[in-house]
């Protein structure tokens, strides 16, 4: 395969940052498998931070910031739909 053939089919990568304090506010016990499963995937890069200084959103509901882009959900599980939508989208 040659080097533009490689570049045109490559899966884009989504990246998604998190905040430490609203996983721990939101993400119940029995989703966190689902969550690492998900985040394990080649074309998914996430970091956790620490704070990210979204005070407001993160005591209201789970969030993730996926390229730049807030998004916000219902709950953990509406959030992780959210995550695997855009991920497909990706491909």
């Amino acid at each position: 395969m040659n080097f533009i053939t490689k570049l045109f089919t490559k899966e884009k990568k989504l990246t998604i940052d998190f905040c430490e304090k609203n996983l721990d506010r939101f993400l119940s016990e029995d989703l966190q498998n689902e969550y690492s499963t998900f985040l394990s995937k080649k074309n998914i890069e996430y970091k956790e931070y620490h704070c990210q200084s979204r005070c407001e959103e993160c005591k209201q509901s789970p969030y993730a910031i996926v390229n730049g882009v807030f998004i916000a959900a219902e709950d953990s599980e509406d959030l992780l739909k959210k995550l695997k939508h855009l991920q497909e989208d990706k491909k």
